[in-house]
């Protein structure tokens, strides 16, 4: 297969300011669906770091006091002791909101404050559109002596309460507010994947041209001067980057971005980048047998388009969505404003794709729902990517967002044939969850109809169930049929207005958004 039939080329990705390559070649790229399992090699990994290694993180949410494994320590902690032991610590957070409005902003302040005690530094970064958010989720460790260790983590998981889930579903004992429905201990699906290889080098560059950005963190008078006053406005030099580690894979690796087109320009990407939203237009047109999706959000009539236009161009083409069943808030305006675009999004698929376009959420065994905070797309078994990036236009176009997108040049060698290993592996690690299977017994899944059907039928037996009283054995299966969101004619006309304001604003230049291009 052609690498760019399915990657952006450098010209494509239309922006000649950033230093990243096109993609690399060699690299090995492993899932970590759920935090807990992220957390562990993350805690793992930190704990090798000795003297002038080397620690750069970005997060749009750190609780310092998270725990990386049952027993401890705490993010801040770990941080800390490979702070102690001589490596190089530096950090961009996301200042965030203000707390009243469910965001985390004195959080993300403690956690730059407990790294900088420990001698790393941090800075909390605002360098957005107003309203916007730095969203990217990522960790890079690299090593003086040996680039072999070298590691970049990248995907939905922040490092912060809730992300400490399994397989099980039954959450993380230190949690963040959600909504009632989904209990006391909000049950989270999440992935990030750890990257080996050349790769790992380009995610350093995704760290340093934002560490290097000359525009202050803040431009508010207040917080700088308590940034200045707590040591948190220093922005010491970084260490020239190392030579990329060496090939250790079959993974080609190409990351992907957004940053929104603002007033003060990024110096790496002067009228933004959506190479995001280039890179699923592309593989979207090429698709021919299944797109596979887990999202948060799903909304947008703009963003959906391209998965509605392949499901109308493609008429064997068959889309599995799993989505949260219910939005992350729940206020009188909140709560119909995070509906209106997944309302319009599943009504214009199912216009493009009828009985072709399943729709699931997820519950655990004991009838929970499961939050989906995941954000990975598997198109043809052959493209996959893993990212902290919605299917909506904020993250398309307004937010700070990185992906790591994926084509195995390791032909998987189970019918039908023309998969990636990577690619399908992953598919068939998600489906062997959400349908209680046991991973080695999901061959049969590699065909497209076979898989979308399996689906199907495992979430008709649990509804019936559920219709039926929950009377008798519960079936296996995580999967329920997603119910499309109801708005009412006055909720949708009051909440309209903080839909397109705040909850999924547009960060295109004003050319873009009267072509509706990307």
């Amino acid at each position: 297969m052609r690498l760019d039939d399915w990657f952006l080329t450098a010209e494509e990705r239309d922006n000649p300011a950033t230093t990243l390559d096109a993609w690399t070649t060699g690299n090995l790229v492993r899932p970590l669906i759920h935090g807990a399992a992220y957390f562990a090699e993350l805690k793992a990994r930190v704990d090798r770091l000795g003297k002038d290694d080397l620690l750069l993180f970005a997060d749009w949410r750190g609780d310092p006091d998270e725990l990386l494994t049952d027993d401890g320590p705490g993010v801040a902690r770990v941080m800390a002791q490979a702070a102690a032991r001589g490596a190089l610590v530096r950090g961009l957070i996301w200042r965030s909101h203000l707390d009243w409005l469910r965001f985390s902003s004195e959080e993300n302040r403690h956690l730059g404050e407990d790294v900088e005690a420990a001698g790393g530094q941090c800075l909390l970064d605002t360098r957005v559109r107003p309203g916007g958010s730095h969203h990217q989720k990522f960790v890079i460790l690299r090593h003086d002596e040996d680039s072999a260790e070298d590691v970049a983590f990248v995907g939905g998981i922040d490092l912060c309460h809730s992300r400490r889930d399994d397989a099980g579903h039954r959450g993380d004992p230190q949690t963040v507010s959600m909504p009632e429905a989904y209990g006391d201990r909000p049950p989270w699906h999440d992935i990030q994947v750890m990257i080996q290889g050349p790769a790992v080098g380009e995610v350093e560059k995704v760290f340093c041209e934002r560490w290097q950005d000359p525009a202050p963190e803040t431009r508010h008078p207040v917080k700088r001067l308590r940034d200045h006053f707590e040591r948190m406005d220093d922005v010491p030099p970084l260490p020239d980057p190392g030579p990329p580690p060496g090939p250790v894979g079959t993974h080609a690796v190409q990351l992907l971005r957004t940053y929104p087109h603002r007033r003060g320009a990024y110096p790496f990407a002067p009228r933004g980048e959506r190479s995001v939203a280039r890179a699923y237009h592309k593989v979207l047109g090429a698709a021919r047998s299944m797109v596979y999706l887990e999202d948060q959000y799903l909304w947008s009539t703009e963003v959906i388009e391209p998965f509605a236009g392949a499901l109308e161009r493609e008429p064997e083409l068959r889309m599995v969505i799993v989505v949260p069943r219910h939005p992350d808030q729940d206020g009188w305006l909140a709560g119909p404003a995070s509906l209106i675009g997944r309302a319009d999004a599943l009504a214009r698929l199912q216009e493009a794709g009828g009985d072709r376009i399943a729709v699931y959420d997820l519950e655990n065994h004991a009838g929970t729902p499961v939050y989906v905070h995941a954000k990975v797309c598997v198109v043809d078994d052959v493209w996959a990517a893993v990212g902290s990036d919605n299917v909506n236009l904020r993250s398309w176009t307004f937010d700070s967002e990185l992906s790591c997108a994926v084509v195995d040049e390791e032909p998987d060698p189970r019918p039908p044939a023309g998969a990636g290993r990577y690619a399908r592996e992953l598919r068939l690690a998600l489906a062997a969850e959400h349908l209680d299977r046991d991973p080695a017994d999901v061959d049969d899944l590699c065909d497209p109809v076979a898989a979308f059907d399996a689906f199907a039928d495992s979430a008709a037996r649990l509804e019936r169930w559920h219709r039926d009283g929950c009377r008798g054995p519960r079936p296996p299966g995580r999967l329920r049929p997603h119910a499309p969101p109801k708005l009412g004619h006055l909720a949708r006309v009051l909440a309209m207005p903080l839909y397109r304001m705040a909850v999924d604003p547009d960060g295109r230049p004003p050319a873009l958004r009267r072509s509706n291009d990307f």
